[in-house]
């Protein structure tokens, strides 16, 4: 452990950098250090895995809309800040490489950090959700 694992719609694969995320997202969580200086992931167990979902549906249908969800998996004894700064800090990753696409359509983005024994962040940004909070 870490894992994270991203699950995305499906037309993402092709219009992403995919490879290039993951990449991105491991470098960001290796980049961590907690209040005393130390890394809070260890280098060889951090993994970032991403699979397009078989199928999907999202929100009415009746657009050209997209999702990413990505959750973390950590093992326990960070405190807040920790998880605050992991979680923003792989959230700006996450908006780098997608943003672009989230300007062309709209793209909700979900990012969750699981601790056991429960979540611990819960971060997101959307292109979606203003289409429908009219």
């Amino acid at each position: 452990m870490p894992h994270l694992v991203l699950l995305y719609t499906p037309d993402l694969q092709d219009q992403a950098d995919m490879p290039g995320l993951c990449r991105a997202l491991a470098d960001t969580m290796l980049e961590q250090r907690d209040e005393s200086g130390k890394a809070v992931f260890p280098t060889g167990g951090t993994r970032v895995l991403a699979y397009p979902a078989a199928y999907s549906a999202v929100a009415d249908g009746q657009g050209d809309y997209g999702f990413l969800y990505a959750n973390l998996r950590m093992g326990a004894g960070r405190s807040a800040a920790v998880h605050k700064q992991v979680g923003d800090n792989l959230l700006n990753t996450l908006r780098r490489y997608l943003e672009p696409l989230q300007q062309q359509r709209p793209i909700g983005l979900t990012l969750q950090i699981d601790e056991s024994p429960g979540q611990v962040y819960d971060g997101k940004h959307s292109t979606l959700h203003p289409l429908f909070n009219k």
